[in-house]
């Protein structure tokens, strides 16, 4: 079984409603690059919605965005600068839509004061990583000449060594 990579990708970025398009982009993107297509949608859409929150709610919008691939599992976390996790919750907030996006999600508290949002999204690493057959590379070293080839008639009128077992004749059907 071919093993895949672990992937790491970082993005500072200010939020803001042009950049979360922008964002999306990027997201998708290194996630084509790392061969999880089936991942752009639900992750995009997470994204998203944590965006526009922070966008709406947050004084700081400076925001740090990380995606971790394992081979198994993609964790994508979102972290801001403000600690109060409420607008999330609301009604309208973005976290009853992870909940429903995502294989798993959770919220922990940083030294600085904010808050890391982070949920995963499981994919098998043979999706990621098809296996395809790869041409051998061309030696730089002479080869060696093949063994002559005797005619079949020469081989057939050689003469038998006396000890030695007679193969059996073949069955022909009629």
């Amino acid at each position: 079984m071919k093993t895949a990579a672990p992937c790491y990708y970082h993005l500072d970025v200010e939020i803001s409603p042009e950049r979360i398009g922008q964002v999306q982009r990027i997201l998708a993107a290194h996630l084509r690059y790392w061969n999880l297509e089936m991942l752009v949608e639900p992750v995009c859409q997470c994204t998203e919605a944590l965006m526009r929150t922070i966008d709406a709610h947050a004084s700081d919008k400076n925001t740090t965005i990380e995606m971790w691939w394992n081979g198994q599992h993609l964790i994508t976390a979102i972290q801001d600068s403000e600690r109060d996790i409420r607008p999330h919750y609301a009604p309208s907030g973005c976290l009853v839509q992870i909940a429903a996006l995502s294989n798993g999600w959770g919220c922990c508290a940083t030294g600085t004061g904010g808050k890391i949002i982070w949920f995963s999204q499981r994919a098998r690493s043979a999706e990621r990583a098809p296996l395809v057959p790869v041409a051998p590379a061309p030696s730089l070293r002479e080869t060696r000449p093949l063994p002559r080839a005797l005619p079949l008639a020469a081989v057939a009128a050689a003469p038998e060594q006396e000890g030695a077992e007679k193969p059996a004749p073949a069955m022909v059907d009629a």
